[in-house]
């Protein structure tokens, strides 16, 4: 294994998916640092979104990863190995970045992701979505434009108006275009990463009721290389937003115990 079982959980990188930014991680990053008190917590932008919503996302996972850990290493991120926690395209990002570079990682935990050569596109983008999904990234309104976004991401109803006014902030104060957007699909759309297993220790966490990507993609990855799951009962494809205490649980049993998998 590249880097030490002993490593994971003690210098974390967290990822979020198509669209998104690490402002999208809410009180979930606070949440993880106080279950773990020790250890250094950091999120990056994938280019074309936050900090870096200025940038020109590339439209292949490659290349994005490749931009993505030169801002790592920019910021020191990775003077030690660290445990990868990605969602959806992060999480493709993050395999890549294991195959390319194992030196840099010693585990990751995949939320929701799928790869194209493992799923067919109409599980990857649930076809029962799909006019939901057109009619989305067309709402010029950006309150509806997130008021949506949540409710087709999260199968909790209890705060969307306060999350709903927080994302659609983050869209104001640095939005992405429509052009990184499209780039950010055609990247998943395609990513076909090797068949061969990485070394790291990897945990997948997916959500059995997600209405965007279904839960059958994780369920092929772990089929295809025998890795570890964990399916949440009615989350969504947000799972760290609907059931952040669940999540955190499962990363503290593979964290402590079952990161030799």
């Amino acid at each position: 294994m590249s880097g030490t079982n002993n490593n994971i959980g003690k210098n974390w990188l967290l990822l979020r998916g198509l669209a998104r930014e690490s402002g999208h991680w809410g009180h979930f990053v606070k949440q993880l640092q106080i279950a773990y008190p020790q250890a250094k917590i950091s999120v990056l932008d994938l280019p074309g979104t936050g900090q870096f919503h200025k940038e020109n996302s590339p439209s292949d996972i490659k290349s994005i990863t490749e931009i993505t850990r030169q801002h790592a290493v920019d910021r020191g991120l990775i003077n030690k190995p660290i445990t990868i926690l990605a969602v959806s395209l992060g999480g493709m990002v993050a395999w890549e970045w294991m195959c390319t570079y194992p030196n840099d990682i010693c585990g990751t935990t995949l939320i929701n992701t799928s790869f194209a050569n493992l799923s067919p596109f109409y599980h990857r983008l649930n076809w029962s979505c799909y006019p939901q999904f057109i009619a989305l990234i067309s709402k010029k309104d950006l309150l509806a434009r997130e008021t949506a976004i949540l409710q087709l991401v999260s199968n909790n109803r209890e705060n969307d108006a306060p999350i709903s006014a927080e994302w659609a902030q983050i869209q104001t104060e640095r939005p992405i275009s429509i052009n990184n957007n499209l780039r950010q699909i055609r990247a998943a759309a395609s990513y076909k990463p090797s068949t061969t297993r990485p070394n790291q220790a990897i945990l997948l966490l997916s959500s059995t009721e997600d209405r965007l990507v279904s839960s059958k993609c994780s369920t092929a990855i772990h089929q295809h290389y025998q890795l570890p799951i964990q399916q949440h009962p009615w989350a969504g494809h947000d799972l760290t937003l609907d059931d952040a205490q669940w999540v955190i649980q499962k990363l503290k049993k593979w964290t402590t115990h079952g990161a030799h998998n």
